[in-house]
């Protein structure tokens, strides 16, 4: 026979509330979070989320050479986001490579063609299937002709904007989409020229 157990009469006089085994029990107001404890985690989470960004969308690079002037100059630093490239290389985007014939050296120019497009540098003029490419960004006179070029499925045509100085797909051939790291997003050194890049 199962036996029933009941509270004595000591505990029923103390006036201790019972609770019901399914019934929630609450913690003391002592140990619940206080709002500095959720605020400080808050802002644990934002430094953590910083530092992932940093390792893994967003990489600080260091310009060096004039192949970008005045635009990028050599000892200025900008932000290059690898989570911009998801949305794909368009034409005038500003990118950070490795070149194919440079494997281990990060490299910094202007898209210019796109795949499957025919690029042709003449009189001083890039077009674009036979039609004039408008390019607000150049600052300097250059000079150059080039053949039609037809760009390989998979690779994009790159320039410097400091075209007379720029080692580029002219010299080393078209840049491999796979080669490209990051976007130049935004310049923030040094602070006289810090903004977006254009």
């Amino acid at each position: 026979m199962q036996e029933a157990t009941f509270p004595s009469a000591s505990s029923a006089s103390s006036g201790a509330p019972e609770v019901a085994a399914d019934e929630e029990v609450r913690m003391p107001r002592l140990w619940r979070r206080s709002p500095f404890l959720q605020w400080a985690e808050t802002i644990g989470r934002a430094v953590l989320l910083c530092v992932i960004a940093q390792t893994f969308l967003i990489q600080g690079y260091r310009v060096f050479g004039n192949c970008m002037e005045p635009n990028l100059r050599t000892g200025e630093r900008v932000l290059g986001s690898r989570l911009a490239l998801m949305q794909g290389v368009q034409r005038g985007d500003v990118v950070v490579f490795r070149p194919p014939h440079k494997p281990a050296t990060a490299f910094i120019k202007r898209v210019v063609g796109l795949p499957g497009e025919v690029v042709e540098i003449r009189n001083n003029q890039v077009f674009i299937n036979n039609r004039r490419l408008n390019e607000p960004y150049l600052r300097r006179m250059w000079h150059d002709n080039r053949p039609p070029e037809r760009v390989a499925a998979g690779k994009v045509f790159v320039l410097g904007d400091n075209r007379d100085q720029s080692n580029d797909s002219r010299m080393w051939g078209e840049l491999p989409l796979d080669h490209i790291h990051a976007k130049a997003w935004v310049r923030y050194w040094p602070p006289d020229r810090m903004g977006f890049i254009q």
